[in-house]
């Protein structure tokens, strides 16, 4: 399991995503205390969309193919200021247009003694370009239809990230709308 480079903080949040204060990161993911995360999802203009697989170090889900970005905000940071600090940190991309399109809360238990407990913001943008992403967040991207999508993770569902699948449905209904 690789630990991060640097020790990072998570915030705390209550189920009104009220700020309680800060914890270390890999602390939080320990205790499964639920803290503010954000999840981006980013469409080309066909509608398909950009998924990562995550590098396979990743203190947890390593080689899990799952939405574009994720990680927490800072204390401070809104989710789409994250999401755009993120996006240049994974995929090594900005987006000046982000837009918030609902939250979830999610409660697993993962590999490496890790539990999410998350409430997590989902984030809407568009880019069309295969990006330049950083090995040591990322292994591999590719952008796939809804469609197809939709049935590889019923087919394949260990291949998937848990909060990938649990916010997916949601995730197709507002792009319906």
């Amino acid at each position: 399991m690789k630990e991060d480079k640097k020790e990072e903080f998570v915030v705390l949040v209550d189920v009104q995503d009220n700020d309680l204060g800060i914890m270390e990161k890999m602390e939080a993911h320990r205790k499964g205390v639920l803290h503010r995360a954000f999840s981006v999802f980013v469409f080309n203009d066909a509608g398909d969309l950009l998924l990562q697989q995550r590098a396979f170090e990743k203190y947890h889900s390593g080689g899990l193919w799952t939405n574009t970005c994720c990680s927490h905000p800072r204390k401070g940071e809104t989710p789409l200021n994250a999401g755009k600090r993120r996006l240049q940190e994974e995929m090594g991309f900005t987006l000046d247009e982000l837009e918030h399109q609902f939250t979830f809360i999610y409660n697993r238990k993962l590999d490496n003694e890790l539990t999410e407990h998350e409430l997590d913001h989902v984030i809407f943008g568009t880019y069309n370009d295969l990006p330049a992403f950083n090995t040591e967040e990322v292994c591999a991207v590719k952008y796939v239809s809804m469609e197809f999508l939709k049935e590889d993770m019923q087919s394949n569902p260990k291949e998937y990230t848990e909060w990938f699948k649990i916010c997916f449905d949601e995730v197709m209904n507002r792009l319906k709308k």
